[in-house]
């Protein structure tokens, strides 16, 4: 099994188009006002954005995306106007995180795990 791909809700899928190209992503449908998909620049699976009346309530959607030159990629985006909520830090987890918000308040983490994603020392065997 593997993940092909992810559907977030937004209140402004035009406002969220122009998010996630800054974050790198290529548009690959446009059905705009109300869906949108996005290749990602590495690996298979796409990432779609869809018109709702309303956003979920409590803790919402948070989602990751891995890049291996983590401080690199942050220096990138925040060139291109991206504010971030938390810069890249070291989590006693083992990854590096930088902590964004998308239009909608959705929590995007990009961050490096690097071996450690899937292999922590305390992973379950």
């Amino acid at each position: 099994m593997r993940l092909n791909q992810l559907t977030i809700p937004s209140l402004d899928v035009e406002k969220s188009v122009v998010f996630y190209k800054k974050l790198g992503m290529q548009l690959i449908v446009d059905a705009l006002p109300r869906y949108v998909r996005f290749e990602l620049p590495d690996g298979d699976a796409t990432f779609s954005v869809h018109l709702v009346d309303e956003l979920p309530s409590g803790d919402g959607i948070t989602i990751y995306f891995e890049d291996d030159k983590l401080d690199e990629l942050v220096k990138q985006l925040q060139a291109k106007g991206v504010s971030f909520t938390q810069l890249p830090v070291d989590q006693r987890w083992l990854w590096r995180e930088a902590h964004v918000l998308d239009p909608d308040g959705n929590k995007i983490i990009l961050f490096f795990g690097g071996d450690n994603r899937k292999n922590p020392p305390w992973r379950v065997n």
